[in-house]
């Protein structure tokens, strides 16, 4: 799989991601198909394009740590994100056991299309 299939399927588990719920880089790059490919996500968020659709936010460390240095624009960013998505982050970090996103089967085979998110 070439670099641009695989940011694009990494873009698309990530969109799939609701409001109100969060995931891991490894979870969303196993979902995409690329077993331990938590750095694979990482390197495609930060290959973003301008005026993109991929609410990045939801992307957390496995631990429910945000990945950004506590005292950066971009951790600011995540957070206040966070928070309006209805996701609490205390001390840096979401409850991943609460928030965590779970797809059922159903969900992952006829993922439902973005226009009819109510994003």
């Amino acid at each position: 799989m070439d670099r641009i299939t695989r940011h694009n399927r990494i873009w698309d588990t990530i969109r799939d991601i609701p409001r109100g719920a969060v995931a891991s880089y490894g979870q969303i790059a196993e979902i995409a198909g690329i077993p331990r490919g938590a750095r694979q996500v990482g390197y495609a968020l930060r290959q973003l394009p301008d005026g993109h659709d991929v609410p990045w936010h939801r992307v957390l460390q496995a631990s429910g740590t945000i990945a950004f240095k506590r005292d950066s624009h971009a951790y600011r960013e995540q957070s206040e994100r966070l928070m309006l998505d209805g996701v609490p982050v205390v001390a840096g970090k979401v409850d991943m056991a609460r928030y965590r996103w779970q797809p059922d089967l159903d969900e992952l085979l006829w993922k439902p299309s973005s226009a009819w998110d109510e994003d």
